[in-house]
Order: structure tokens, then C-alpha cells, then sequence
């Protein structure tokens, strides 16, 4: 089978051409054949991994997604490029109708998304993520339960949904904030949301949403990977992170030179040496950290790695 040429990103005649621009992304549309994929390594407590994007407008200096781009030279263009898998809603409904012929009773538990972000920038326009929770939540119409769903993601725009998210009765919102500092975050992952931003999306989700009439979802904060914050930040920060029944803290994925592996990108170890009074003493600091979190946090569940990323 020939290899998908990316306009803008091959040599010869493109097999996808940019769709649009948005903002300084360029966009593909895919006519995608699967959507869940069986989900493996550090998420395998699911039964499937859902992504309705590939790449993501944000390009974090640390994501390991990178690794996985189309080409060489996307990798090296991470964040300047997404795919939008514009039959999403209608793979999925296809999908899930095979699982409940087999497992009528038994919902399967899905981690949407583990390389992109379900509600990066472009998803204001294009509405993949809201399609597919529809389509999940129509299942209930033929008597089925309702996916167990984890969703992933920096974003606020994950409140425009509030009125699809409480309608799923198992249901974890992961939200990551890396650091506690506007400083770090502009050096580590400068197209991404505000700090601020994110920790009101939040709140409104929390206090959005009436008991009586939907079901509050589980949240948890996830500091992947734990980026410095400066003393002047911390303890506000920490004090914030009470609003999550989880905090996940993790350290960088190793460093790995091996296009396909899930590494930390040599973009963000460059940065690091900006925070060499953190990062040369890395296993102390990740250590005080996590004490301080034991410590103010004694009603949030405190979780490291792998362990914290479970919906229980």
C-alpha cells in the first residue's frame, strides 16, 4: 500500500491536500476505516482508546505523541498540523453496534484520546468530540449502558459539552495542568491554555451541573509530566488542586532518539536547562512535591504514573 503523501509535508504529488487553515495549522480531512483501537501499554485497564483527531494544535514541547507522527517532517512540525477524521461519528456508531451484539450488558470503557487532545482549538469549528458523545449516549435508545469514558484533555472548551457529559453515569475528566506557573507553562507549552483557564473549566463543570438532574463527573488534575513551579506559585497552586478527587503526577517519558517511541522530544529537554535548579536535582524535587500533596491534599487521592490514570 502506498504511503499517504501530506501536502506541504512530501516530495512527490499529495495524497491529502490542506483542507483549511486554521489559525497556523494546516488541516486534513481522512475518510478514517477504524476509530477504536484496542488499548494497550500504560492505558490498558480500557478496552479502547478513541481519537478522533491526529496530531494537535497545541504542539506541547514534551508530547510523546509526536513520535508518532505521518513523517519525519511532521514530527519535527508538531502542533503546526491536524487530521480530522470527518466520519468519526458514523465509524463509531458502527463500532459500537458490533461490541453490544457481543456484549449487550457490558459497555466498554473507552480513554478518548491518548495522542491528541479531543477538544484542541480546531474541535470549536468541526464538533468531532460532540458528535461522538451523542453517539455514545444514543446507545441508550437500544436499551444498552453507556461507555465508562475517561477524556483527556487541556482545554476549556470541554464545558461547551456539559449538557452531553452529565448524561454519562461513569464518566472521569482528566484535566492537565503540568505546572502551577504561567512562566513555565508559556516556556513548556506556549500555545496551550492559561493555567487559569483551565482550573475554571473546572469549576464550572463541577457547579454547572445539578445532582438531581445528571451525574457529576469524577475529575482528576494530571501534572504529566511534573514541570517545575516556582516557589512564589506552589502552595497557591497545590491549594487549587483541592477541586479534583485525583492528582496524577508522573516525571518526563525517557528520552528515546527512535522515531516510533513515546519520548520526551528534545525540544523540551532543551528547555529544561532553562530550570536546571529543578531538574538537577529532579528525584528530590518530584519527592518534596509529592509529600507537600500528601500532606495539604489529605481528601484527594494522590496518584503516581500509570496507577492514575484507571477511571476508578
Amino acid at each position: 500500500m502506498a504511503k499517504i503523501q501530506y501536502e506541504g509535508y512530501s516530495e512527490g504529488n499529495a495524497t491529502r491536500l490542506v483542507k483549511e487553515i486554521f489559525g497556523d495549522t494546516k488541516v486534513y480531512a481522512q475518510h478514517a476505516k477504524s476509530l477504536l483501537t484496542k488499548a494497550t501499554g500504560f492505558i490498558a485497564a480500557y478496552d479502547f482508546t478513541l481519537n478522533p483527531y491526529r496530531g494537535c494544535q497545541y504542539g506541547c514541547s514534551y508530547c510523546y505523541a509526536a513520535a508518532f507522527s505521518p513523517n519525519t517532517k511532521m514530527r519535527q512540525d508538531w502542533g503546526k498540523w491536524v487530521i480530522f477524521k470527518e466520519n468519526s461519528a458514523e465509524i463509531l456508531e458502527r463500532e459500537l453496534g458490533k461490541w453490544y451484539e457481543k456484549n449487550p450488558q457490558n459497555p466498554p470503557r473507552i480513554y478518548m484520546s491518548s495522542v491528541t487532545d479531543p477538544y484542541q482549538p480546531l474541535e470549536s469549528k468541526h464538533q468531532l468530540t460532540r458528535r461522538l458523545l451523542e453517539v455514545m449516549l444514543d446507545v441508550r435508545n437500544d436499551g444498552y449502558p453507556t461507555p465508562t469514558l475517561v477524556i483527556q484533555t487541556r482545554s476549556p472548551i470541554i464545558t461547551r459539552d456539559i449538557d452531553y457529559l452529565q448524561r454519562f453515569q461513569r464518566l472521569r475528566i482528566n484535566m492537565s495542568i503540568p505546572t502551577g506557573s504561567e512562566a513555565v507553562r508559556r516556556d513548556f507549552e506556549p500555545r496551550s491554555p492559561s493555567i487559569k483557564a483551565r482550573l475554571n473549566a473546572i469549576t464550572k463543570l463541577k457547579q454547572s451541573i445539578d445532582s438531581l438532574k445528571g451525574f457529576i463527573p469524577k475529575i482528576s488534575i494530571t501534572i504529566t509530566p511534573l514541570l517545575p513551579t516556582l516557589s512564589a506559585d506552589e502552595d497557591t497552586f497545590i491549594e487549587k488542586l483541592k477541586i479534583a478527587d485525583r492528582v496524577v503526577i508522573q516525571d518526563f517519558h525517557p528520552s528515546n532518539n527512535r522515531s516510533l517511541v513515546a519520548s520526551t522530544r528534545q525540544e523540551a529537554e532543551d528547555i529544561k536547562q532553562k530550570y536546571a535548579w529543578w531538574y538537577n536535582e529532579q528525584e528530590v524535587k518530584y519527592s518534596t512535591f509529592k509529600q507537600k500533596l500528601l500532606e495539604w491534599l489529605p481528601d484527594v487521592e494522590i496518584r503516581e504514573g500509570k496507577d492514575g490514570f484507571g477511571y476508578e
